[in-house]
C-alpha cells in the first residue's frame, strides 16, 4: 500500500451538491474546472482542487479512508466529513 498519495477534491456543503458534481464529471466536465467553480475549500480550489501528496494521519478520517481506497484516476462517491461533502480524485 502507498505511504503517500496525491489527490484533488471538490468540497461542497450539501450531499445534493456533491451528487450534482458527480453528474457533471460523468458528463465530461473537467475536475479542475469544477473545483475552481464550486469548491468551498479556497486554498485547493485555486489549484484545480489539488491537495498534493499526503500520508495517513494528515486528513480527517472519512476523507483519508476514502482517498486511500481509490485507484489512480478514480473518483469517489460523496464523502461526508465535518467540513461538508468531498468528491475526491486520486491522482497518484
Amino acid at each position: 500500500m502507498a505511504d503517500k498519495i496525491k489527490c484533488s477534491h471538490i468540497l461542497v456543503k450539501k450531499q445534493g451538491e456533491a451528487l450534482a458534481v458527480q453528474e457533471r464529471l460523468k458528463a465530461g466536465e473537467k475536475f479542475g474546472k469544477l473545483a475552481k467553480e464550486l469548491s468551498i475549500d479556497g486554498g485547493s480550489a485555486k489549484r484545480d482542487g489539488s491537495l498534493g501528496y499526503f500520508g495517513r494521519g494528515k486528513m480527517v478520517k472519512p476523507f483519508e479512508d476514502a482517498a486511500f481506497r481509490l485507484q489512480v484516476g478514480e473518483v469517489s462517491e460523496p464523502v461526508k466529513s465535518e467540513f461538508g461533502y468531498h468528491v475526491i480524485k486520486r491522482l497518484g
